[in-house]
């Protein structure tokens, strides 16, 4: 059978929508996460719950089957990274050795706290010029649920 040729154009990464982290306990985590960042709830559906990034989410799910994460880690973005730090310590929560802000929470997941102003972060018009790009509109859904948080651009990005 003869294989086929990949497209000479590809889909382009844009970020990340969310997250999912298996847990054992939905609300043990919810409880653990509360008590480190302030974060709202967008909603839950069976043995799931869902905590709201603005634009994104994290996903935690019951049932983790695999060992603690050594490596593999997600960043979550905050705006104080000493606050988290303060308040991990003071929650006796071990942190990792190295030059990042890195724990492993109660089910094996590996976090990295990132602050805000260090990273590229926002897709900023000069960011989307810095990414090759000229325009990236939103879909009608994703301005009104960013109206509903305060948060619409008033033109689409990068125009």
């Amino acid at each position: 059978m003869p294989t086929q040729s990949p497209p000479e154009t590809k889909a382009r990464a844009l970020g990340i929508n969310h997250v999912a982290l298996e847990v054992d306990d939905v609300n043990a985590a919810l409880d653990f996460y509360s008590q480190i960042v302030e974060f709202s709830l967008r909603g839950r559906h069976e043995s799931m719950a869902f905590i709201d990034l603005g634009d994104q989410f994290i996903a935690l799910m019951e049932k983790r089957t695999q060992s603690p994460d050594k490596h593999r880690h997600f960043g979550l973005v905050v705006d104080d990274k000493n606050t988290v730090k303060k308040t991990l310590e003071a929650l006796n929560v071990k942190l990792l050795p190295g030059e990042f802000l890195d724990f492993i929470d109660p089910w094996g997941n590996r976090v990295q706290i990132v602050q805000y102003s260090d990273i590229q972060f926002t897709k900023a018009p000069h960011v989307l010029r810095g990414m090759g790009l000229k325009q990236l509109d939103k879909s009608d859904e994703a301005v009104q649920a960013l109206a509903d948080k305060g948060m619409a651009p008033e033109k689409n990005l990068g125009q």
